[in-house]
């Protein structure tokens, strides 16, 4: 794949990504034959055990930053003074305040609503589709008469915010239902989606996190596919904010030169439950801080 088929402008990622193929390759084995996520999730760990002997997995959970020496020195030397700490001040405040009915999010949600981020998202049999934290922060406003909030920032990322803190330490627990063929395939979505090239750059999410992690791409060094999920909400200092996984997801597609899908969208949603699955047996860390 030379110039005249990148363009001078992405010729250097293309170059770096087809010299990444033979890794790119791992991902695909993943995808094929029947689902079995537990089989998947041994494999990704396999992935980075084997490319990153050195790396603890137990610390896939801070991203790059498990990764790169220097990024985790800027990374700790921020932590010292979290740039999420009025937002969590801000999601306990709203988290505790009752609605105009009087009920309030602890009426929606088990152990009235703490410490319980790691099980999110999860399959729900009855309504056939798969629940997010945030959606249900939402479901949960109007279920009680209130406007739902904004999808990728302000009050809705940092009550998921603090309702992340609550659970930090505990270990993520995900279940893909053997026996409801809805989740399975709701799962393989979100799997199919992760491993499928898309957009005018032609990459996939493993590309860049799996192929690609920890490997320059212009100034930006990509975190793993293992543990992405685990920390959000998450401010970012290209944001300057607090923001959602959806978030997230919608400004890796745009920079990917793809269109973006709407947060909670069905296959956002789907892929969110791929990913969190993939990180069962890692805690909950969020809110983060990332580059």
């Amino acid at each position: 794949m030379g110039k005249s088929m990148c363009g001078v402008r992405q010729h250097l990622l293309c170059v770096i990504f087809v010299a990444l193929t033979p890794w790119v390759a791992v991902g695909a084995e993943l995808v094929a034959g029947q689902t079995n996520p537990e089989v998947d999730r041994l494999a990704l760990r396999s992935y980075y055990l084997q490319r990153f002997p050195d790396v603890d997995i137990n610390d896939y959970v801070n991203g790059i930053y498990a990764l790169d020496a220097a990024s985790r020195e800027q990374w700790q030397a921020l932590e010292e003074f979290p740039p999420y700490e009025f937002d969590l001040e801000a999601g306990e405040i709203l988290f505790n305040t009752p609605f105009a009915n009087g009920k309030s999010y602890a009426d929606c949600f088990d152990n009235g609503g703490i410490a319980i981020r790691q099980n999110y998202p999860y399959w729900n049999r009855a309504e056939g589709r798969v629940k997010t934290l945030e959606q249900e922060i939402n479901e949960c406003r109007q279920r009680h008469g209130e406007q739902p909030f904004g999808w990728k920032k302000g009050p809705l990322a940092q009550i998921s915010a603090y309702m992340a803190w609550t659970s930090r330490g505990k270990l993520f627990a995900i279940k893909v239902p053997q026996d409801d063929p809805r989740a399975l395939a709701a799962y393989e979505e979100g799997k199919r989606f992760y491993y499928t090239k898309r957009g005018q750059l032609n990459l996939s999410c493993a590309n860049c996190h799996m192929a690609g992690s920890n490997i320059f791409i212009r100034a930006d060094l990509p975190g793993p596919a293992l543990g992405q999920t685990t920390h959000f909400p998450v401010v970012r200092s290209k944001w300057g904010e607090l923001g959602t996984l959806h978030r997230r997801y919608e400004g890796c597609h745009r920079d990917s030169r793809s269109k973006p899908l709407k947060p909670q969208s069905d296959t956002f949603r789907n892929l969110e439950y791929f990913q969190t699955y993939m990180a069962n047996g890692l805690v909950v860390n969020g809110p983060g801080a990332r580059k």
